[in-house]
């Protein structure tokens, strides 16, 4: 890249890290071409983009969007270095990521950002298993119904006691 192209992309960058709703990094070493199509392909599916960057313009980009100072470290930024960016839904694409990794093995989490907050790998690992937000609201949804649910049947049951009884009795039953 020639100079004016770094200093066009760090600005791009910059602007992307401000506006997303998080920014995973990836150790993205011994991923084929094939594979890396799939993963880009997958990732756009739930609304994110992976970007293949340099660390240095990285490092440039994020100090320049104030990016937390864990994830510029010299430990995170090395070796190759991919971001995954979402605009819409913060978790969904590590919910992808985290599929990729069992099948494929690759990529490894390193750090990101979800939501303003900074997640190490162990986190980002245990967001990767939850499922999507709107799978989370069915759940929690569900959780909350069940008890109107039996009490329901419950209510339901007693009524028709009732019923059968008077049935019975206006038959002429004992």
């Amino acid at each position: 890249m020639k100079k004016q192209e770094k200093i066009f992309f760090v600005e791009n960058l910059t602007e992307e890290l401000r506006s997303a709703k998080s920014v995973v990094l990836i150790n993205y070493a011994g991923l084929s071409v094939k594979a890396q199509q799939e993963l880009k392909k997958r990732l756009k599916e739930v609304g994110a983009r992976m970007l293949v960057v340099k660390n240095t313009l990285l490092k440039r980009a994020g100090e320049a969007a104030k990016v937390d100072k864990e994830i510029l470290s010299d430990t995170v930024l090395t070796g190759q270095t991919a971001l995954v960016i979402a605009e819409d839904d913060p978790i969904a694409p590590l919910g992808v990521l985290g599929k990729f990794a069992k099948e494929f093995e690759i990529p490894q989490l390193k750090v990101g950002i979800i939501d303003g907050a900074f997640q190490d790998s162990a986190t980002l690992t245990k967001l990767s298993i939850l499922p999507g937000k709107d799978v989370l609201l069915g759940q929690l949804l569900a959780a909350l119904m069940t008890p109107s649910y039996g009490l329901v049947g419950t209510l339901n049951a007693n009524l028709e006691k009732l019923v059968y009884v008077l049935t019975t009795k206006a038959k002429g039953g004992e």
